[in-house]
């Protein structure tokens, strides 16, 4: 069973938005730190945004004022809505969760459980 389901990616001109959504399982604790990375072929795994089992959010800098991360309790679902987007965003989009509630910043290690992966593609 996948504990962790990305949907949502796709292809969008500039400017446009995308909602990511990440299914997750019940394995995966409802109230641990959650968080969206992404990455490009050949270049390391990078951290977009993380929520704490209190609510709390972390950002990257790049994506301030752009992306806003959530978490549905009942629906068992984590979404980035991304608006504004640039080409620069271009990359494959994973979610993760560690069992924790605290959030380590962006660290791509803390995190025990990922996603495969959602493609998302901005044209400039």
């Amino acid at each position: 069973q996948e504990q962790l389901a990305e949907s949502g990616g796709g292809s969008v001109q500039a400017g446009g938005s995308l909602r990511l959504s990440c299914a997750f399982s019940d394995n995966i604790r409802r109230n641990g730190c959650m968080g969206w990375f992404r990455q490009i072929p050949g270049k390391e795994r990078e951290g977009v945004a993380t929520i704490g089992g209190y609510g709390g959010t972390t950002y990257r800098d790049s994506v301030k004022g752009r992306f806003i991360i959530s978490k549905d309790f009942a629906k068992n679902t984590l979404s980035l809505q991304m608006n504004s987007l640039k080409f620069e965003d271009t990359a494959i989009y994973y979610c993760a969760a560690r069992r924790s509630t605290m959030c380590i910043g962006l660290d791509t290690t803390a995190f025990d459980s990922w996603g495969r992966g959602t493609q998302v593609t901005v044209s400039s």
